[in-house]
């Protein structure tokens, strides 16, 4: 059974530093996208990073325009894990933040309706 389960969410200053996890099973991890979203209360999921799957022993990352420069994805196959490493944070980033499956390729896009297999999610807050 393909299954994702996100954690590492907390309260957090402004400035601040979060990495969230994204394990993962019942499946290869690097034969598919994993794609990173999030949900703001009042607000559509939107996409927020992903990692492709491995092609030609390289993996892609994009990232939207509001996290460039501050958050990182990656992936540690052995551990079956993506992360989101989150620097820099602000009140703006506050939100559910979700992983999910996508598909093979070297382009992984950020729309939520490529992707499946979403977690439960995990709650980042972002304030004084």
């Amino acid at each position: 059974q393909v299954q994702v389960v996100e954690s590492g969410g907390a309260l957090v200053q402004p400035g601040g530093s979060l990495r969230l996890s994204c394990a993962a099973s019942g499946f290869t991890l690097d034969s598919t996208a994993i794609g990173w979203f999030r949900q703001a209360p009042g607000k559509e999921r939107e996409g927020v990073s992903c990692i492709s799957s491995r092609e030609r022993g390289a993996y892609y990352t994009y990232y939207a325009d509001p996290v460039r420069g501050r958050f990182t994805i990656s992936r540690d196959n052995a551990k079956n894990t993506v992360y989101l490493q989150m620097n820099s944070l602000k009140p703006e980033d506050t939100a559910v933040y979700y992983c999910a499956t996508g598909h093979p390729g070297r382009f992984c896009g950020l729309g939520p309706g490529s992707y499946a297999n979403w977690g439960q999610g995990t709650q980042v807050t972002v304030s004084l």
